[in-house]
């Protein structure tokens, strides 16, 4: 084979955009036309492959085939914007439940505190003083307390 001749690569062609009365890359047997941004926009609120693949009335393989890359930033995106959401929610509109997930959530904060040595409770040893006999203590202004040796 020559240096100037390139083999011919195996595989589906990549899909362009056509435009004409229906907007979208045509996929599947049926060439049903997908457009991107509408991809990009239900992957970006959360929808799966399946989800997406079932407006569009395609199978799930195409859609994944097709708009793989697409559904990815779309599921990236969504995720950023909750992410934006929540500490717009915490920081600047103080609202304590959100503090609190994300106290527990990025900074590993817990309502029960684990347990370490250093925590454990130091033993305690009670030591008893002999008391004198026929000695009055005064508690309060009013009450006498008399010890008495048994």
């Amino acid at each position: 084979m020559d240096q100037s001749q390139t083999p011919q690569k195996r595989g589906p062609k990549p899909k362009q955009l056509e435009s004409f009365e229906r907007m979208g890359i045509p996929v599947g047997r049926e060439g049903i036309h997908v457009d991107p941004d509408e991809v990009l926009k239900l992957a970006q609120m959360g929808c799966n492959l399946k989800e997406i693949s079932d407006f569009f009335g395609i199978h799930p393989d195409t859609c994944k085939r097709n708009f793989a890359d697409i559904i990815q930033k779309g599921l990236a995106q969504g995720k950023l914007s909750i992410r934006r959401a929540m500490m717009r929610n915490a920081t600047e509109n103080m609202v304590p439940s959100v503090q609190i997930f994300l106290a527990k959530a990025m900074l590993g904060m817990s309502e029960t505190p684990a347990m370490t040595d250093q925590d454990k409770v130091l033993p305690w040893q009670e030591s008893f003083t002999e008391v004198e006999p026929d000695v009055q203590v005064q508690i309060g202004k009013t009450a006498h307390l008399t010890a008495r040796a048994d």
